[in-house]
């Protein structure tokens, strides 16, 4: 199968740490052209000197309208009016039990992931719809179907995530326009290393494959999704987690 996303332009969010430093890796080496975006200046700018050319990138906390439609004006400004490819990766855990959960735990998880997605998407659509194009892609979580202890407002967040893009998908298909979910279980990255480091056993008993997932098989399968060969897969949640969901 070749993919070849040379004449594509992307936005990423989250895109120098973990998942989504893979997916911009996977999708660079493809050939695309590229704007990161993250909360964190310098590790931004650190990760986007890796790559020649180096990565254009916009410092943003998305859960600040002003900054999420500043974000959504330069990468327009810089690709034209033309993004072919929304990567929805950016996220926040914040875990408690429901009882003990503070008003701002609750808030801030669901503004960031579910909120900022929905606003992004909405900004970046409408010219995907004028240029009769587009493939959108969200990052869910296996909890966004499963649930999980301690974790109501990331579960709820994934949910809705995986509800939205559903809706959306059925609006704008008639553009030409596709929309999925990805949602991964126990992958390796910063966000999953304290916990991998008390729990990989018992955690590694609950997946049939017996291991966890690394994230350039998650980047691996978004790549897929954004390009032509899955122009006929829209609405979806692929889940990727080695059979924890089955």
């Amino acid at each position: 199968m070749n993919i070849n996303f040379s004449d594509k332009n992307v936005l990423v969010t989250g895109g120098a740490g973990g998942i989504g430093a893979e997916i911009v890796k996977s999708l660079h080496s493809l050939g695309a052209n590229i704007l990161i975006s993250g909360s964190n200046q310098l590790k931004l700018k650190n990760f986007a000197n890796e790559f020649n050319p180096n990565l254009q990138f916009v410092s943003a906390d998305l859960k600040i309208l002003k900054d999420l439609e500043n974000l959504a004006d330069s990468a327009l400004e810089k690709f034209n009016n033309k993004i072919d490819i929304l990567i929805n990766n950016a996220g926040v855990t914040r875990d408690n039990l429901t009882l003990r959960m503070k008003e701002s735990e609750w808030n801030e998880v669901i503004n960031l992931n579910l909120n900022s997605t929905f606003f992004l998407t909405k900004k970046i659509l409408k010219f995907m719809i004028k240029n009769r194009y587009g493939r959108i892609i969200n990052i869910s979580s296996v909890v966004g179907s499963s649930g999980n202890l301690g974790q109501s407002n990331y579960s709820a967040s994934k949910a809705g995530i995986e509800g939205m893009s559903k809706s959306i998908a059925l609006e704008v298909a008639s553009r030409n326009i596709t929309v999925n979910c990805v949602a991964p279980g126990f992958i390796e990255t910063e966000m999953t290393k304290d916990l991998l480091a008390k729990n990989a056993d018992n955690l590694k008993k609950n997946i049939p494959l017996g291991r966890v997932g690394l994230p350039d098989e998650v980047a691996n399968l978004v790549s897929f999704l954004a390009s032509d060969q899955a122009g006929y897969i829209t609405g979806q949640t692929i889940h990727i987690n080695g059979g924890l969901y089955i």
